[in-house]
């Protein structure tokens, strides 16, 4: 399926709604304004394969111009609007793109941007005069251009532990536009996601999953909301106002959400939920517990990454028997490994590799993509678990976050899942921090929910806290505070930048 159906079947029928502003495309706009974006890609010389960039808040014109690349066979790059000149002008280079797509929202980069990036020309939306792109957007023909070809993403990793890389996919064997993919098959088989859904996406467009799975709800035909930057209190108010049927989170949104006062969490009907996915990052097992008193057996869990080399999944009723879980897997055999990249026994944890799942590679990086495999050509996100004898996958924690401390190997994931569930932490990180006796020491830095409560008398609580659950040798040896975390709007935690901090490399920066 694909929007332009949609515009023929059911044509005035909401495809978009802005939250904030309540702005509104129907599927019959949606399909004119995309063919105007295919036109205005082919007036700028670009041709089937070609790339282009987009890095714009989340606004109307992300659809526009990401269904108007995706039938005119371009090779579409979603970039964060979070990002320096540099970090930006890095992506435009490494991926090749020809165009960018942008906003006024990023006036303050686009002179240096030009200067770093000479060869890739601007769209701007918002400009005075003649070069405004929306003025230009208005003067393309709004019917099919001649040669419609399906195209493709190529999003880039977050970067929280080095540069970021492209995954490079190919242009779809099947050109039709229509033309289904696995994502949507997941959508529809283990979601139960259909043409009635009304989804809401809290999270920016430029990462994976909320661009992904909204443009899979337009090929079925529901409703999406797009919030224009995630507010706990206005999320559970959309749920109510549009009977939201389908939703994606992030661990941190359920975290903020649940730390409302109750009375304004009692004040909102969420009953209309049906599946409220989440994804991303791992989520402490008394934080999806009590979402799912909440909201009820509604909370959908899986575990995947923009290489699409593997998917887990599990609904509500099978995490609460298997708790910790993020299911089995429904793309590629889990193979737990250990260095030497031969399976381990069921219940021992290893890295994490899946066979038989997706091919891929990172984009100008063969050295990447070849560490990503292992002798058998299984491959791997970088990540630490273990599988019961069931088949469900655990996960312990990424293997580059993993401390050494005296010869032990100490997960942070553990402990930042306990830091979290007390009531004055919003946000944690636990990191390895140089011990000139144990090489690394366990370093736990908190975002306090109120900053007046940072200091010596909170780190003893918390202390007290984690004593009750954490063995010796897992007890941070220093707490300290901060105002906020480098965390991606995504959910991912910056964690590599912390790291640095403490290692003392000064010239760490975020490339994500």
């Amino acid at each position: 399926m694909h929007p332009s159906v949609h515009a023929e079947a059911q044509g005035d029928k909401p495809a978009l709604i802005m939250a904030g502003s309540g702005e509104t495309v129907t599927y019959s706009q949606l399909d004119r304004r995309s063919n105007r974006a295919a036109h205005l890609f082919r007036s700028r010389g670009l041709e089937i394969g070609d790339t282009i960039a987009i890095c714009m808040e989340n606004q109307l014109h992300y659809f526009d111009m990401v269904w108007g690349a995706q039938r005119a066979g371009l090779v579409y790059v979603a970039i964060s609007n979070r990002l320096t000149a540099p970090e930006i002008a890095y992506i435009l280079k490494d991926s090749g793109a020809k165009l960018l797509v942008t906003s006024t929202s990023m006036a303050h980069l686009l002179d240096e941007l030009q200067q770093q990036a000479p060869d890739v020309e601007q769209l701007v939306f918002g400009r005075d005069g003649d070069d405004d792109a929306d003025a230009i957007f208005r003067t393309m023909p709004d019917t099919p251009i001649a040669d419609e070809r399906g195209g493709v993403d190529m999003l880039y990793s977050s970067g929280t532990t080095g540069k970021p890389k492209g995954i490079r996919l190919p242009l779809p064997e099947d050109p039709d536009i229509a033309a289904t993919n696995a994502l949507l098959m997941l959508c529809v088989g283990a979601f139960g996601l259909n043409g009635d859904a009304v989804y809401l996406s809290p999270a920016p467009l430029y990462h994976a999953a909320p661009l992904r799975w909204c443009m899979a709800i337009h090929k079925l035909g529901g409703t999406v909301i797009v919030m224009e930057k995630f507010d706990p209190e206005h999320a559970l108010q959309l749920i109510e106002k549009y009977k939201v049927t389908d939703s994606q989170w992030v661990p941190t949104h359920f975290v903020r959400m649940l730390k409302l006062p109750e009375e304004v969490r009692a004040k909102y009907d969420v009953s209309s939920l049906k599946c409220a996915v989440h994804a991303a990052a791992p989520c402490p097992i008394p934080i999806k517990e009590a979402m799912i008193d909440w909201w009820g057996p509604v909370i959908y869990e899986y575990y995947a990454g923009t290489e699409g080399n593997g998917f887990t999944f599990l609904k509500s009723e099978e995490w609460l028997a298997h708790k910790g879980s993020v299911g089995k897997s429904l793309l590629g055999t889990i193979r737990i490994c250990d260095e030497e990249g031969d399976e381990v026994p069921v219940g021992e944890e290893g890295q994490i590799f899946f066979e038989g799942g997706g091919a891929f590679t990172y984009h100008n990086d063969p050295e990447k993509t070849k560490s990503a495999a292992n002798k058998h050509g299984w491959t791997s996100l970088g990540d630490v678990g273990k599988v019961d004898e069931e088949g469900y996958l655990y996960l312990t924690d990424r293997k580059s976050f993993m401390i050494i401390s005296g010869g032990v190997n100490i997960y942070p994931q553990e402990i930042e899942n306990l830091l979290v569930t007390h009531e004055k932490v919003a946000d944690a990180a636990v990191i390895g921090a140089p011990d000139p006796d144990f090489g690394e020491k366990v370093v736990a830095v908190v975002q306090p929910l109120n900053p007046a409560h940072a200091g010596e008398a909170l780190a003893d609580e918390l202390h007290a806290f984690m004593e009750q659950s954490l063995s010796r040798v897992k007890m941070p040896k220093q707490i300290d505070f901060r105002e906020e975390l480098p965390r991606h709007a995504t959910g991912k935690l910056y964690k590599r930048l912390l790291r640095d901090e403490y290692w003392g490399k000064s010239d760490s920066k975020i490339v994500a």
